[in-house]
Order: structure tokens, then C-alpha cells, then sequence
């Protein structure tokens, strides 16, 4: 069920539903439909993680088949989206990279794409769950808080984790192990992406063109 406040504009949004795997992508689909309407394309992806892992949290140790609220709203000049649930004991946690390995990797996510903007409250017999989007072009399209940045970085913190010796990771593109290990893991990234779209039939050279395009034009230089 779906309410919105009365007139058109960035109303608050809520959605309730029940938490289940089959419920994810109407979930990702409402959401994104919800945030084009706001005028939010550019944050669908970054959004559409931070949900679906909030909720995926709440299925996993809360359990399935539980109602669930997500509610939506700007808190300029942040995009503030929040999940509640019936149980104030599961509280999320934010785990170091190697333990991040076998749990708390939502969470991980979660935390580099809002720039640990995120926590958790109790409300009744509920909790809640929040992150915040940075929307304001000041905040949100600096050279390092960028909804692409963040989310690349959201990527390699984990590809580094998964990759690196000892669970060891970057976070948003420099460590402890510095920028030649981001860079390492931020080439396997691509090189991994290449060899799945060969071995799903697409042209890898094609998909890399397109991308230096996007790239190009969102940065200012020349096409």
C-alpha cells in the first residue's frame, strides 16, 4: 500500500509491505519510479542499494513475511529514506572489511554510499532504520561525494575486501594500502566486467566506448 501527501510535488512518501526476496524488485521498480517523479534519476541506483539492503537485512534477521514501512523524504539537502520493522533487538551493525566478508556487507555498502550517513532508532514497539542521499549540488557533485563516486567507491571497498590479503580494503579509493592498490582493484573491477559481458555475448569494446562517452560528457571535456 502506497501513500503519498496531498498535492504534487516531493511529498513524503510511504510505502508498506511485506519483507520478502519476491517483494525486492517491485520494491527497487516502486522506488525508482518514485524517484524520477522527484527528479532524482541521478540517485535511482544508489537509492535502489541502500534499500534493497536495508530490507534484505530486516529479512534476514528479522525474518520473512514481516510488514515493513520504507518512507521517503527530502531533508534538504539530503533524499532521507528510512525502513521500519517490528523488531527492536536485530539492530544493524557496521562491521570492519573482513568481517564484512561473511555478514555486514549491506551494511558496508549502506555506509560508503551515504558517507556514513546512516543509523538506526527506536520508534514504539518498531525500529528504524535511516541512510541520506546527498541531493544538493554543493553536497552531492563535489569531486569526491558524487553519486557515481560514491558508488564506485562503495564498489572497490568491497572488490578490495574480497580480493586483497587479509580482508584488507579501500574506502573511497585510498587506505592504508594506497593508491596503487585502488587502482589494482579498481582495473580488476573493469576487468571483470569485461569478461562478463563476453561471456554473456555483448561487445566489450562497444560497452567501453559508450562509457568513455558518459564519462566524457558528465565531466565537461570534449565527446
Amino acid at each position: 500500500m502506497i501513500y503519498v501527501g496531498r498535492g504534487v510535488g516531493r511529498e513524503s512518501w510511504v510505502h508498506t509491505f511485506v519483507a520478502q526476496p519476491g517483494e525486492l524488485s517491485e520494491l527497487r521498480r516502486t522506488l525508482k519510479l518514485r524517484l524520477i517523479l522527484w527528479g532524482f534519476s541521478d540517485h535511482v541506483d544508489a537509492a535502489q542499494i541502500c534499500v534493497s539492503e536495508l530490507v534484505t537485512n530486516v529479512i534476514q534477521h528479522v525474518g520473512e513475511g514481516v510488514p515493513t514501512t520504507l518512507r521517503m523524504a527530502l531533508n534538504e539537502p539530503y533524499l532521507r529514506l528510512e525502513v521500519e520493522d517490528p523488531d527492536t533487538r536485530a539492530l544493524p551493525t557496521l562491521l570492519s572489511a573482513s568481517n564484512a566478508l561473511e555478514s555486514g556487507r549491506g551494511v558496508a555498502l549502506v555506509d560508503t554510499l551515504t558517507d556514513h550517513r546512516w543509523g538506526v532508532f527506536l520508534r514504539g514497539n518498531s525500529k528504524v532504520v535511516w541512510c541520506e542521499l546527498a541531493t544538493d549540488t554543493s553536497v552531492a557533485c563535489g569531486s569526491t561525494n558524487g553519486p557515481r563516486v560514491s558508488r564506485a567507491g562503495a564498489i572497490l571497498d568491497l572488490y578490495g575486501s574480497w580480493q586483497l590479503p587479509h580482508g584488507r580494503a579501500m574506502s573511497h579509493g585510498s587506505s592504508v594500502l594506497g593508491v596503487a592498490a585502488a587502482e589494482e582493484a579498481a582495473i580488476g573491477v573493469m576487468a571483470d566486467v569485461l569478461h562478463w559481458l563476453h561471456a554473456h555475448g555483448h561487445d566489450p569494446d562497444d560497452v567501453l566506448d559508450r562509457a568513455q562517452t558518459h564519462f566524457e560528457a558528465e565531466i565537461g571535456e570534449p565527446v
